[in-house]
């Protein structure tokens, strides 16, 4: 197994202190590197994990922070500040910005190759991302498949990856339409698993956030989705290039 070192970063966005987790691997040369978004709950150790094996395979990893080093988990607080923050591509931007920021500010990062992959309100900031014309070499989003503003998603210059659960509420089949219908609109280069019998954050191991409706975890499908994006990053973000 590579050795991969991590360290924690700290960086103002949307008027709070963040709490990143930035995950190096082995080597001093500069690799592609990746954002990784958590779920509206937000950071916790599943997604510095994934930080953690990104850098395994020789990525430089970021897992982004969503609410000042807070985990989210009563859903009613969560909802409350996740709702409005979804609303508002803007506020979205300048905390996925803030985090690309920290990223690229890392000596071993590769500015020219950088991908954003993020889980439900982290994927809807990775596709913000996007659709603010960050030059990106591939998006990845579970759970999140967020339209925006009219005519923006025509900035989106990368291969965009979306997966879902086929049961999932929160996303359901019209939502999924209208998400891929606005870049195919865009000639975007996009592809969408649905994953059958999955519901909400079914990429997620069972944390208390499973209390909400519709949520519910698919240690299955969580594998494939992974997978899947492994495949993405490999496809749009070779590590030797």
């Amino acid at each position: 197994m590579t050795t991969v070192t991590t360290r924690t970063v700290t960086y103002q966005a949307d008027a709070l202190t963040m709490v990143g987790h930035l995950a190096l691997p082995a080597g001093s040369d500069r690799r592609p590197a990746v954002l990784v978004g958590p779920e509206g709950v937000g950071l916790s150790d599943v997604e510095r994990r994934r930080a953690e094996a990104l850098a395994e395979l020789g990525y430089v990893a970021l897992a982004f922070d969503l609410h000042g080093g807070r985990y989210l988990s009563n859903p009613e607080e969560m909802l409350a500040r996740c709702m409005p923050l979804l609303a508002d591509p803007d506020r979205m931007r300048g905390i996925g910005h803030a985090a690309l920021d920290v990223l690229r500010a890392e000596p071993r990062a590769d500015l020219d190759r950088v991908a954003a992959i993020g889980y439900g309100t982290g994927g809807a900031i990775a596709l913000e991302l996007g659709r603010d014309g960050v030059n990106l070499r591939a998006i990845g989003t579970v759970n999140g498949l967020t339209t925006g503003r009219p005519g923006e998603a025509a900035r989106i210059r990368c291969p965009v990856w979306a997966g879902v659960g086929s049961e999932d509420p929160i996303m359901p089949p019209a939502q999924r339409h209208a998400f891929t219908a606005e870049l195919q609109a865009a000639g975007v280069d996009w592809r969408l698993a649905v994953y059958g019998g999955a519901l909400h954050a079914f990429h997620h191991p069972p944390v208390d956030h499973t209390a909400l409706p519709g949520v519910g975890y698919h240690p299955r499908h969580a594998q494939r989705a992974w997978r899947d994006i492994v495949g993405l990053l490999a496809e749009c973000l070779p590590v030797a290039e």
